[in-house]
């Protein structure tokens, strides 16, 4: 008894996003949703624009989040003008109405970077060491090194 496998070929990446199948549909509905942060976003109050996030689209109603009521008490007034700058976008067409969620919204932070420091007299060691060897490409990565110490 033997087992036959299929063979299937590798694909390119374009073709496996572009499809119909889930992944297409989830990068589709990705992009639309960044389409509308943008749009939303251009078209709100200064002070307000990095508070609101777009969370998503199910059943017509696009899903607003912020991290304070208050933002998203002033969304609720304005909901018939975000749905009419909505409406100017393709596809968004069959959004009618909004789901508001107040939900903690951690901003995107810059991971911390490790900076260390290199004292003088260490810079002036690795100078010394430099000028002794003999090798030129551990010269100057000598050299290097040194030049990130304080003069």
């Amino acid at each position: 008894m033997s087992i036959k496998v299929k063979r299937s070929r590798a694909q390119p990446i374009a073709r496996l996003l572009n499809k119909s199948g889930d992944i297409g549909q989830l990068m589709r509905q990705s992009r639309l949703i960044d389409q509308a942060q943008c749009h939303l976003r251009a078209h709100l109050p200064e002070e307000m624009r990095p508070h609101i996030f777009v969370g998503g689209f199910r059943d017509g109603r696009l899903t607003l989040i912020s991290g304070q009521a208050s933002w998203l008490t002033w969304l609720r007034f304005e909901q018939r003008r975000l749905l009419t700058l909505l409406h100017q976008l393709p596809g968004f067409e069959a959004v009618n109405g909004f789901t508001f969620k107040v939900r903690p919204v951690r901003p995107v932070e810059a991971p911390l970077r490790n900076t260390r420091h290199l004292s003088a007299s260490a810079g002036k060691t690795l100078s010394e060491c430099a000028s002794d060897t003999h090798n030129p490409a551990l010269r100057k990565a000598l050299e290097r090194l040194a030049s990130h110490a304080p003069k």
